[in-house]
């Protein structure tokens, strides 16, 4: 664990770094060293909330959360996979950390009895600026259990991040996806539950939006979310051959 720990706060500044931490989780090192985490799930808690089988972390932590000190967090909704109840509160102990979670996260915070002064409530169309990171909060169509999730599309030296969140397929919001300019890295789900992209929504998107590169998430954390990284890998290579994509692996870090 701490060694990936050491690999971000070691990568070399001057350069932005993105970090895979598994599910939905990234951490986005800027060239000057702030740090940036987004819907990191770190603990074993949905297993623990969901009480069987098909919600038991298949993937190893890598990262406690006192191992590193954040600039700032992101929480696109709610559910424990994306809003840890575990860690959230330790990740934020410190006198430095801000959180911006959506809406309804808020019920989830006072449940915990965690201190508001440092936390941003986002909804679609809000604009926020924490440090080096630019943050565009967006729609995000993750069904009923999730009415308020949002996306957001993360501005860092002079790169975009689009990160879709939790959503079904909408073709027609390219323009809002594009609303910060050209995408440096698209990051969307391809499980396919839940009213998530799957791996042929998520190629399709990218046919759409034509970012430097694509990187598929929301797979092999649970057996009860699917999703299939070479189904992806078969559809790009056949169907957007000059898509460029990443298949990132637990703890992986790419270069912007």
């Amino acid at each position: 664990m701490q060694n990936f720990a050491v690999n971000v706060l070691t990568a070399q500044f001057g350069q932005t770094h993105l970090f895979f931490l598994g599910q939905a989780g990234f951490i986005v090192k800027s060239a000057q060293g702030q740090l940036l985490g987004i819907d990191l799930y770190l603990s074993e808690c949905v297993r623990r909330v969901e009480g069987h089988i098909g919600f038991k972390r298949l993937l190893p932590r890598i990262l406690e959360p006192f191992d590193l000190e954040f600039d700032a967090l992101i929480t696109t909704h709610p559910h424990f996979d994306h809003f840890d109840m575990d860690a959230i509160p330790q990740l934020m102990e410190n006198a430095h950390t801000r959180l911006f979670a959506s809406e309804n996260c808020k019920a989830e915070v006072d449940r915990l009895m965690m201190e508001h002064s440092r936390i941003t409530y986002v909804q679609p169309g809000d604009i926020c600026q924490e440090g080096d990171f630019g943050m565009h909060f967006i729609e995000c169509d993750h069904g009923t259990q999730a009415p308020d999730a949002v996306g957001v599309l993360i501005t860092v030296d002079g790169k975009r991040i689009c990160i879709v969140g939790d959503s079904c397929l909408h073709l027609e919001r390219a323009p809002l996806y594009f609303a910060d300019g050209p995408i440096d890295v698209l990051i969307a789900p391809i499980n396919g539950l839940n009213g998530n992209l799957s791996e042929q929504d998520c190629a399709a998107l990218s046919g759409v939006l034509h970012p430097g590169t694509v990187i598929p998430c929301h797979y092999g954390m649970f057996v009860s979310h699917g999703g299939d990284p070479g189904r992806f890998k078969s559809i790009m290579d056949g169907q957007y051959p000059k898509q460029a994509y990443q298949i990132m692996a637990m703890g992986e870090r790419i270069t912007l």
